[in-house]
């Protein structure tokens, strides 16, 4: 990872640095389910407002370079397995900005009494986050054939991921 990276809690004014990392992902439609479509609003709602989430930003010397979030993968009984999601933004890909914020998810998760991670749907043809993710300890526990409906590569499977804290 680049040393001038740093992730931190992420603030209110932090929103339009983390838009513009999310809005090329959401358009792209390649990596979440998302409406390619997807207002601002929504999107600031939708990727902040979910109950129990720590939202997470990278910042480096040109701003937000990426974003994660983690939180209870369900309520109540199942609140003790998180869920994560995170996006790294255009032009950051290969300076260990997803690893910088895959340590950090899992390590406040962790720290917060997590028991497990599961990630509920990875693109599989995501290939880079899903060795990143196996590189971290996940497993594939099943794929859902065809749940995706990719731009450009039809309908591909979902991964459902695993790992213990």
């Amino acid at each position: 990872m680049s040393p001038e990276i740093e992730v931190r809690t992420a603030t209110s004014d932090d929103w339009s640095g983390i838009w513009r990392v999310l809005e090329p992902a959401f358009r792209a439609g390649e990596t979440y389910t998302y409406p390619r479509d997807i207002g601002e609003a929504e999107a600031r709602a939708a990727w902040t407002a979910a109950p129990g989430a720590r939202l997470l930003v990278a910042v480096g010397t040109d701003g937000v370079v990426g974003t994660a979030k983690y939180l209870p993968n369900l309520p109540g009984a199942g609140a003790h397995v998180a869920n994560a999601s995170f996006v790294v933004g255009p032009g950051s890909g290969g300076r260990g900005v997803g690893r910088a914020l895959a340590n950090a998810v899992l390590d406040g998760a962790r720290a917060e009494g997590y028991l497990a991670m599961q990630f509920n749907a990875v693109v599989e043809t995501n290939e880079r986050a899903v060795r990143l993710w196996e590189s971290f300890g996940f497993e594939i526990l099943a794929t859902v054939p065809e749940a995706f409906r990719h731009p450009t590569a039809g309908l591909v499977g979902l991964h459902i991921m695993y790992r213990d804290l």
